[in-house]
């Protein structure tokens, strides 16, 4: 099948006076309109192209690299609103619509929103959605305690800000485990802190455990070369400043400062941290 919103290895069939015609194993076909053919080529040369339907139903490809896919999440501006709904530019020529039934808030020209693409059942289109909690499931869950999963940086709540885990899931980041600033719609790596009652899903930007000190300590070291050796913060330096300069925990400072100090790499002083 050759379905919409995904991307498709398909294989130049012949060309024509309005592009190239490609196709795949089924027979299906889809044209690759002329501006978006490659200065070489030849017939039975396969193109990764995005398939998608026209304003005339049309399956249609590209080579434009979308900012969503089908079933993803992404954050997306509104380029213009009309009486049907709102149409978000997501990087290819026709825009994404969004009816006015799924927008929980009506949608302003010029802002962005974090939106979910599907297939509408009854117009066979790509459209999008910002009624995330509709396609956003934790049971079942696909994913386990330590493990390392993508995720999209969602609203803030009074606990911490909301994050959509791997395309699938809801998870939640608290305030007191956020080192770095963030933005709504960041794309990020993160880890599965842990699993509780209900699925509900702790989430943490710092690889937990012992493997989780390496790279803060290598942080640390690449702070202080930056700096001339010296860092002023101590075990007794406030946390806030310690999240200030490197962003990360006091705990966290702590131990990675600790194996510098094994392995030799700093002196430590009541002033700060030398590089040695």
């Amino acid at each position: 099948m050759m379905d919409i919103g995904k991307y498709h290895t398909l294989r130049i069939l012949r060309e024509t006076g309005s592009g190239l015609y490609l196709g795949n194993t089924d027979g299906q076909e889809v044209l690759l309109p002329g501006k978006y053919v490659p200065e070489a080529f030849a017939i039975g040369d396969e193109l990764v192209v995005f398939v998608y339907k026209d304003n005339e139903n049309r399956l249609i490809a590209t080579t434009l690299q979308p900012r969503i896919l089908l079933h993803q999440f992404a954050f997306l501006p509104v380029k213009s609103v009309t009486e049907q709904g709102a149409f978000l530019d997501w990087g290819i020529e026709k825009d994404l619509f969004v009816p006015f039934r799924e927008q929980p808030r009506k949608m302003a020209e010029g802002r962005s929103y974090l939106v979910y693409m599907y297939v509408d059942e009854k117009t066979d289109r790509l459209v999008a959605s910002a009624d995330l909690r509709r396609f956003l499931r934790n049971d079942p869950l696909t994913v386990a305690e330590g493990a390392e999963v993508d995720i999209i940086i969602g609203e803030s709540t009074d606990l911490g800000v909301n994050v959509i885990i791997n395309h699938l899931h809801k998870g939640l980041i608290y305030y007191n485990e956020l080192f770095v600033k963030i933005n709504m719609g960041d794309s990020r790596r993160g880890y599965i802190k842990k699993i509780r009652e209900g699925n509900k899903i702790d989430v943490t930007l710092q690889k937990p455990g012992y493997e989780g000190i390496e790279p803060n300590a290598d942080k640390i070291r690449a702070v202080l070369q930056a700096r001339g050796g010296f860092l002023p913060l101590t075990d007794k330096s406030n946390p806030v400043e310690i999240i200030r300069q490197l962003e990360m925990s006091k705990k966290t400072f702590k131990k990675a400062v600790g194996l510098l100090y094994k392995q030799k790499i700093i002196r430590i002083a009541d002033n700060g941290i030398y590089l040695i």
